[in-house]
């Protein structure tokens, strides 16, 4: 089931970006990778993360923004075209502290009333982890260097810019969690 999952999103991310947008298409393969990567230390929500990751940016398609804030859009897209899973669509609507930016945006109620924040800490941590280690064009990088591109990207007095400069003491935290959790884990071979 959890090779279904994943095949599904992956179908789906690139239906949706690989032609209008192919660098956020390549981070996402990325951010997959990622996912590959840190199966070990999640057990059963192996395909939940690999389809969260696989889709975290398809909001961002022409197509699908609506409101302009991708995580939105993208759920949004994930739970009306798709009758995505609950915790799928709350994953991507949530990921990397989207919370915050969604505040910066004047869209904080309307994002935790639709798409309420997943218990699941690992979880959450994990697509954070994910997404915050992979480079826009879908290489390994650190959260210090993830976040300093972003906002040299965008710019620090702008929306993204506050927001991932806010988010950045949880997202190298979420990233330290999971790094502790892979460090633990037995190695073999």
């Amino acid at each position: 089931m959890d090779d279904l999952f994943g095949e599904w999103a992956m179908q789906t991310a690139e239906a949706e970006l690989s032609a209008s947008l192919p660098r956020r298409w390549t981070h996402t393969q990325g951010v997959a990778a990622r996912a590959v990567e840190v199966r070990q230390v999640l057990g059963v929500d192996t395909g939940l993360l690999l389809a969260a990751a696989t889709l975290h940016d398809v909001g961002y398609a022409p197509r699908l923004a609506t409101t302009g804030f991708h995580p939105l859009d993208g759920a949004r897209f994930l739970r009306d075209e798709h009758g995505a899973d609950e915790r799928l669509t709350r994953l991507v609507a949530n990921h990397s502290f989207a919370l915050l930016e969604a505040e910066e945006r004047g869209l904080r109620e309307e994002l935790a009333t639709e798409f309420p924040l997943l218990d699941d800490p690992l979880l959450v941590d994990a697509l954070v982890y994910c997404d915050m280690t992979t480079t826009p064009d879908g290489a390994r990088t650190t959260a210090q260097e993830r976040v300093a591109e972003i906002v040299d990207r965008y710019g620090a007095d702008s929306v993204v810019g506050r927001f991932i400069r806010r988010a950045a003491p949880e997202i190298f935290s979420s990233v330290e969690r999971i790094e502790a959790a892979l460090a633990a884990q037995p190695r073999w071979g």
